[in-house]
């Protein structure tokens, strides 16, 4: 039986790439109905498209037809495009499928505290300014997931218990990836102070977390590439921290295949809006 909640975010699933873990996340959604359902950037990996040819299996397919449905019944989806998907940008207040597509958004939870939205590659100097080295980064990223595949197919044939992931242990264990994540943090937060609003829900950084920062409740929504972690809002405002399969899930401080239809969507996004894309006002 499912369990309703009143808000949903979700980034950094990679819809279109192998790494995508499509499976898990039907498998979430099915736990969890909602009123709300964000998605904060890199849902679709039109980099990954590009370079290295689209991936589409039959969960991912299922997955955003699930999403689509949602969005059709009387779900509110908003979706803030990341830097992955960064053609969606050009779309910045326009609908498709009944999903709104806005560059940032701010969103009020239960208990009156508001919440930037954003997906959070503007705060990424690499990529804003080191494109490249962003694309390599991606590239190595891509060889640690593949790598974790198969350590995962051996842990299972071992019948090893529980999940560990080489991508998420080498982040946490090179000084230069915490320095990345801990100045990244800091840079989001102080745009949120800069904002007047009470905290921040991002993504980019796969790295989930509820945690003050300066006085402003920092979010990040993780990934369904690695960590396969999401952020919900229960009906008080709660906000919660799910790590899919885990025990015990971080609860918010207290004040703080080549798929015709998903191939259709990208020529959409990219084609400057030629295709059906209709004005949701604003």
């Amino acid at each position: 039986m499912s369990q309703h909640v009143r808000a949903i975010f979700l980034s950094d699933i990679h819809l279109g790439t192998r790494a995508c873990q499509a499976g898990q996340l039907l498998e979430f959604l099915k736990a969890y109905e909602s009123d709300y359902l964000f998605l904060v950037g890199d849902i679709l990996d039109f980099w990954a498209m590009r370079s290295r040819g689209v991936y589409w299996s039959a969960a991912q397919n299922t997955l955003l037809q699930k999403i689509l449905k949602r969005a059709r019944h009387h779900v509110r989806v908003i979706f803030i495009p990341g830097n992955h998907d960064e053609a969606a940008r050009e779309h910045t207040g326009t609908s498709f499928g009944n999903i709104r597509v806005a560059v940032d958004y701010v969103h009020v939870a239960a208990d009156g505290k508001r919440y930037l939205l954003v997906h959070g590659d503007a705060f990424d100097q690499v990529t804003r300014y080191h494109r490249w080295i962003a694309i390599l980064g991606d590239h190595t990223y891509d060889v640690l997931v593949r790598l974790n595949l198969v350590l995962s197919w051996v842990r299972r044939t071992l019948r090893i218990p529980g999940y560990w992931s080489l991508s998420g242990y080498t982040k946490r264990k090179v000084k230069t990836a915490l320095d990345f994540v801990f100045g990244f943090e800091e840079a989001v937060a102080r745009h949120a102070q800069e904002r007047g609003v009470d905290g921040v829900i991002c993504g980019h950084i796969h790295v989930a977390a509820i945690r003050d920062v300066h006085g402003i409740c920092y979010v990040n929504c993780g990934d369904w590439v690695d960590s396969c972690t999401a952020i919900v809002e229960h009906a008080g405002g709660r906000l919660e921290l799910v790590r899919w399969g885990a025990a015990h899930p971080v609860v918010a401080p207290a004040h703080a295949l080549r798929s015709e239809p998903a191939l259709g969507l990208a020529r959409t996004l990219e084609q400057n809006g030629e295709e059906t894309v209709e004005s949701a006002g604003a």
